[in-house]
């Protein structure tokens, strides 16, 4: 029986997350600049219902699907960089929602995934591509850390299963 149960609950993790990627490629669709998108947001989601891991690779492939869409503008071998990046900080979005509150986990998250994410390419690309970034991709990131935070919260306050919430 506890092995149905253990069955059951991956079934349900690995439609969620198909869910997600899904959700990830229509917000790939809806570009705020270049590659700025609102893929990310189904994997903050994701990290915040599924656990760090899920929604590291929610977000990862979600990036991948932006890239994809937009014809790899920086190259194939950056957007891969990119996207260990976002997984990194769908995982510490979710590290610092547990270590301390959400209001922290969306600030973190928002100036990883804004500033520090664009400073991480000065030595690549140069201060142009740093100021030319910094603010689309600081409000996309706003935007998409805030709206995964929101529903999450609002599928806790009408009784989400706590099943799906210990994986």
């Amino acid at each position: 029986m506890k092995e149905k149960t253990k069955t059951l609950k991956d079934i349900k993790t690995l439609t969620m997350v198909a869910m997600l990627v899904a959700l990830s490629a229509v917000g790939a669709l809806i570009k705020v600049f270049n590659t700025v998108a609102f893929d990310s947001m189904p994997g903050y989601f994701g990290a915040l219902y599924l656990g760090g891991w899920y929604g590291a690779m929610v977000i990862s492939l979600g990036h991948l699907l932006t890239a994809i869409t937009s014809g790899f503008p920086l190259g194939i071998t950056v957007h891969i960089y990119i996207a260990i990046q976002m997984a990194v900080y769908a995982y510490l979005f979710r590290f610092f929602y547990q270590r301390f509150n959400i209001y922290i986990a969306v600030i973190v998250g928002t100036i990883l995934n804004g500033p520090i994410s664009a400073l991480l390419f000065v030595p690549i690309f140069g201060w142009g591509f740093f100021i030319g970034l910094s603010l689309p991709l600081t409000v996309a990131s706003f935007i998409n850390i805030f709206l995964a935070s929101l529903i999450y919260k609002g599928i806790l306050k009408i009784g989400g299963s706590q099943i799906d919430r210990k994986i």
